[in-house]
């Protein structure tokens, strides 16, 4: 009797141990709490009301704020939207509002959203940087030109930029405004609708996307649609000045993996089907450009013959192992989504080839030369050349470009099966698993407010970067939606 009144002791104190953990932990964490809510909110007041202009941000300032900079000189005037420009900031307002509730946050996300439907192109995107001076702007042809009898753009400027995540990060954002205002903001929801149907009315028959779209769709006539091919001979030497690679079917630059992202994101905030056939479009021309072998991989860019082709002077016709990697990522995603094998098929060869692709030191090159295989770079000459010597800066020639990690997935995913990885995917964390999480994160947030001006500024070297900004109000807002949820503050 005395053993069994023992074991249901055990049994009670184990089943409330990890209560008395949380409880316990949080009376630790309360002042720490109030001061990671005090500082994000300096932290965002400081952006929204002495750093932005109209709602818009660039990527880095001098301290006294009269300096600006995108990837080039910003005027007092300008915004700058590929990332960590306009769009990344106000996620990071919708990040604060959606741990807080705080309304201040979202009030700030709509203003930088309003700042993005204001410089939206007719052609439904955005350029790299976005013009709020009543005279420099009218060098741009908007949507609003459109909608108000328009059509003649008469010179303007009207290249949706899908480099570098430049558009797409802008329509995500301006989604995820949307649907936290539930549609109540109608030009919100305008450029939504009308940027999604641009993204799709830019795409090719084969279901790629040219690194710009100047608001003319394309012809299919123009565009047969055909597997990958290698060239029967190819050029070592740039096209020259007037080469137009931006109208090309692009991987570079994750063209292909984030306009696919943001119709999957498009489709499951919207449940509108013509989202999902453009994303699964998409990945059938993913399916066609995977290169046969003996490289089962892929491009950069392809000309509409489907031939790997130059971009940049640095960028020759190649098999590119970041795009590559980035092709498998958005396969699988794609797998998971629909549920369709066709997705699945070309991945074990890809892995294949990054086995035997791999370099000595672990590494991959960005570049390898057709059909031989041969890691390819380009030295500051612009010369193709076999070893990584004398190489152009500001360009990674070699990487690990999460090669690794598609590895460690496509396993995952063979064991578990799809149906186990979305569960796990989906499942909410414990109220132990947000307070370890808190605790995780802890040393991060007392670092982060300890080296906040009084100001809510972070000044570094003299300059204040955005993306600074970004990952120190993501890590706040990460910190205070677990410990509040675990501890229930």
């Amino acid at each position: 009797m005395q053993v069994c009144f023992k074991t249901h002791a055990l049994s009670i104190a184990a089943k409330l141990f990890p209560v008395a953990l949380l409880l316990s932990c949080g009376w630790g964490q309360k002042s720490l709490l109030d001061e990671a809510k005090s500082a994000l909110s300096k932290a965002v007041r400081f952006f929204r009301t002495e750093v932005a202009v109209n709602g818009s941000y660039v990527w880095t300032y001098s301290e006294d704020l009269k300096k600006r900079w995108g990837e080039s000189e910003a005027t007092e005037t300008e915004g700058w939207v590929q990332p960590p420009g306009t769009p990344s900031v106000g996620m990071a307002f919708l990040r604060a509002y959606e741990a807080t509730g705080d309304k201040t946050y979202l009030d700030a996300a709509v203003e930088t959203a309003h700042a993005l439907t204001a410089t939206q192109l007719a052609s439904g995107g955005w350029d790299y940087r976005i013009e709020f001076h009543p005279e420099r702007r009218k060098r741009w042809f908007y949507r609003r030109d459109i909608e108000s009898g328009e059509k003649d753009p008469k010179g303007r400027l009207n290249l949706s930029i899908y480099d570098d995540d430049n558009t797409q990060s802008a329509l995500r954002f301006l989604m995820q405004v949307d649907v936290a205002l539930k549609g109540r903001d109608k030009e919100i929801r305008r450029a939504v609708e009308y940027g999604l149907a641009k993204l799709i009315e830019a795409q090719y028959p084969n279901g790629a996307w040219p690194q710009r779209y100047d608001g003319n769709p394309p012809n299919p006539v123009n565009h047969p649609v055909i597997p990958a091919r290698y060239p029967t001979q190819w050029s070592k030497t740039h096209p020259g000045k007037g080469y137009q690679y931006w109208r090309l079917y692009t991987l570079n630059d994750r063209v292909m993996g984030t306009i696919i992202q943001t119709l999957l994101d498009a489709y499951r905030l919207y449940n509108r089907r013509e989202y999902l056939k453009a994303a699964c479009k998409g990945g059938d021309f993913l399916i066609l450009a995977q290169m046969p072998d003996p490289q089962p991989a892929w491009a950069q860019q392809y000309n509409f013959q489907m031939e790997p082709a130059w971009a940049r002077r640095f960028e020759p016709p190649a098999i590119a192992a970041a795009e590559s990697a980035n092709a498998v990522q958005i396969l699988l995603e794609l797998y998971l989504v629909t549920g369709d094998e066709r997705y699945l098929r070309p991945v074990p060869k890809a892995l294949d080839w990054f086995k035997r692709s791999q370099l000595p030191n672990g590494r991959w090159a960005r570049f390898y030369e057709l059909k031989t295989n041969r890691p390819l770079y380009v030295n500051r000459n612009y010369e193709l050349v076999y070893t990584p010597e004398n190489l152009r800066e500001n360009y990674a020639f070699e990487g690990s470009f999460g090669v690794t990690r598609l590895f460690k997935l496509y396993e995952q995913l063979k064991q578990e099966g799809r149906e186990k990885l979305l569960a796990e995917r989906n499942r909410k964390p414990t109220l132990q698993e947000l307070a370890q999480q808190a605790k995780e994160i802890e040393p991060k947030v007392r670092q982060i407010i300890a080296s906040m001006d009084a100001r809510g500024r972070w000044v570094e070297g003299g300059r204040i970067h955005t993306k600074t900004f970004i990952r120190n109000v993501e890590t706040l807002a990460s910190y205070i939606a677990a410990a509040s949820k675990a501890f229930q503050r």
